[in-house]
């Protein structure tokens, strides 16, 4: 097969789809890849790594997609403005797409792959099930997303996070909230507590509560909103709302006693929940940090402004976007692999096999042959 790696032009996107190694294991099974040059460049990638790899380096666009059978990207297809088309329409009927979109929020781009013809799987759209860890970038993300939200949160904060004793004084150590306990909230207890904080984590899952303390951290918990919070895949659920007053007036209670807090909950499909309110923000110390991890799907804090940092009255609420492509060449080496995975669970024999039979590839496939054939999506199409 023929595979295009196009650079990524979403502004402030530093990954690439394939790094040199994916790209030998790729070259090595029969494959040809062509790499749009100065693709990886952003994540310390660089174009004679690829070529002794094995892949061919293409100059422009339009020789990256043009001609292939599988187009990997980082992000979703848009707009380019330097040559005035959508990059779906710079693919051939027929093209198969790897890349992550978030269907039921780009309902859109759904349309206009139909239009196209183009297969297309979302590589967010993997199912959260044993046989498909290899491929879930989704959580390869979230764990880095966790991290650096830490680091934010440390950086911001003006003081120590874990407890000193000086000549001078003791000094306390700084008290965490973790909102959402999923990879991403994991891996931000994990990462606060490496740290010497004191951490506290809520989640409406009750099954993250053995994971919460074997980290280190305190589990806090509604007992009525617990038994309602879980939902399908791993995912947290939408709560009624006599579930979510109770829920926030005990994340109210912890927030204002926090130095910093971590907020990751997310719904798939739909906004995120609004877990910190202006009132509670009010009652938080000045100097306090927030950082908003769902900030790109609207945000778990009332006050968050997506790619923003607010002030309000001296507690900084950061809104940041794309955190993963704040650290290209971990993230590029992880989306890569997770990829990689997907191409040979799809590929039998040089070519594809589509077996829409197994819950991997009926999971995160959405567009086959002009039809949208995401369960999800379709569902929510016809709301």
């Amino acid at each position: 097969m023929r595979i295009g790696i196009p650079k990524e032009i979403l502004q402030g996107e530093r990954r690439v789809a394939l790094i040199p190694d994916s790209v030998a294991v790729l070259v090595n099974a029969g494959h040809e890849v062509f790499v749009q040059a100065s693709a990886g460049q952003e994540a310390a990638h660089f174009d004679q790594a690829y070529l002794e790899k094995g892949a061919t380096i293409v100059p422009d666009t339009e020789s990256v997609y043009r001609s292939m059978d599988l187009i990997l990207k980082v992000q979703a297809p848009m707009g380019n403005e330097s040559l005035g088309q959508h990059e779906v329409d710079l693919m051939d009927k027929g093209t198969t797409l790897i890349a992550s979109f978030q269907p039921l929020s780009n309902l859109g781009l759904v349309g206009k792959l139909v239009d196209q013809g183009i297969t297309c799987f979302s590589m967010d759209s993997i199912p959260r099930i044993a046989r498909a860890q290899k491929m879930d970038s989704l959580s390869s993300m979230s764990s880095l997303s966790g991290y650096k939200s830490v680091l934010i949160a440390s950086n911001s904060l003006g003081k120590y996070f874990p407890m000193l004793m000086t000549a001078a004084a003791t000094v306390p150590p700084a008290k965490g909230l973790i909102l959402g306990a999923g990879v991403a909230g994991l891996q931000a207890i994990a990462t606060a507590r490496r740290l010497g904080a004191v951490v506290r984590a809520f989640d409406v899952r009750p099954d993250v509560k053995d994971q919460v303390e074997s980290l280190g951290a305190v589990f806090i918990q509604v007992e009525d909103v617990m038994a309602e919070g879980e939902g399908t895949g791993g995912y947290a659920q939408e709560l009624s709302e006599e579930h979510q007053r109770l829920e926030q007036e005990m994340i109210h209670q912890f927030v204002k006693d926090s130095d910093f807090v971590i907020t990751t909950a997310l719904i798939p499909g739909r906004p995120a929940p609004v877990l910190i309110t202006q009132e509670m923000v009010d009652d938080m110390q000045p100097g306090s940090v927030i950082v908003d991890i769902a900030a790109e799907t609207g945000g778990n804090c009332e006050l968050t402004r997506p790619g923003e940092v607010v002030n309000s009255n001296g507690v900084l609420i950061h809104g940041p976007l794309n955190l993963p492509s704040s650290m290209p060449a971990q993230a590029s080496h992880l989306f890569s692999r997770n990829v990689v995975a997907l191409v040979q669970h799809l590929v039998k024999d040089g070519a594809f096999n589509f077996d829409f039979d197994d819950a991997i590839t009926q999971g995160c496939c959405i567009t086959h042959e002009s039809q949208i054939v995401h369960g999800a999506t379709q569902e929510r199409i016809r709301q």
